[in-house]
């Protein structure tokens, strides 16, 4: 720990932006981690009500259940059972617009691991350069004997580079780990609310069915 604790000082200035960068990176995996699980996205509870559901006196019973969580899925089924008599277009484009605020929340933080992941080697290279400019800086006021003093500009150089490519590299996997997760927990809420709007089309359909046959 003590040496890596040396190798950190010895990195110069930019190891404190470096360092800044991976807690957020490891501060954004671990909420994500939590918050993409697909139980926690997808509630079966709510899937098994969108699933067994078959007449328009359950539809009170799955509002009910939808209150109980948070979250996306949640939200957006809750709104398509609260609007269940608009016409099937205005109900598909409602629920289409709430669907799209809340994929908001499941790609929370996802922007900030990708820019971390494209600024640490940066950062890193400007330590290198800035490492480099103090190796120069002591050869034209010391010459090429000082190789104490050489060593640590090119020490600092080198270890920025690797603190930087160490960031940056896990978290673009990291980025793309996570935005294939919640591209597919879209998808599969897209699933279900659209077996919502079938259903709630078909009942439209049978009360309209009902209501001609009142009127003749």
């Amino acid at each position: 720990m003590h040496e890596v604790w040396l190798m950190l000082q010895r990195g110069g200035i930019l190891m404190i932006p470096l360092i800044f960068c991976s807690v957020i990176v490891v501060a954004i995996v671990i909420e994500r981690s939590i918050s993409l699980r697909k139980i926690k996205v997808l509630v079966p509870e709510i899937i098994s009500v969108i699933e067994t559901f078959n007449k328009p006196e359950d539809i009170h019973l799955a509002i009910s259940i939808c209150q109980k969580h948070e979250g996306a899925f949640a939200n957006i089924v809750q709104m398509g059972l609260e609007n269940k008599d608009l016409p099937n277009l205005e109900l598909k484009e409602l629920i289409s617009d709430q669907g799209r605020q809340e994929v908001r929340s499941l790609e929370r933080g996802l922007v900030i691991i990708e820019t971390i992941a494209g600024i640490a080697p940066l950062l890193g290279l400007l330590g290198t350069v800035v490492g480099m400019i103090k190796v120069f800086t002591v050869i034209s006021e010391q010459g090429i004997g000082q190789t104490q003093a050489l060593s640590g500009g090119i020490s600092e150089a080198l270890i920025t580079t690797v603190v930087g490519l160490s960031i940056g590299i896990p978290s673009l996997v990291l980025y793309n780990y996570f935005t294939d997760k919640a591209e597919n927990l879209i998808l599969d809420i897209e699933k279900f609310t659209s077996q919502l709007i079938r259903k709630l089309t078909k009942f439209q359909t049978s009360s309209n069915a009902k209501n001609n046959n009142l009127q003749e």
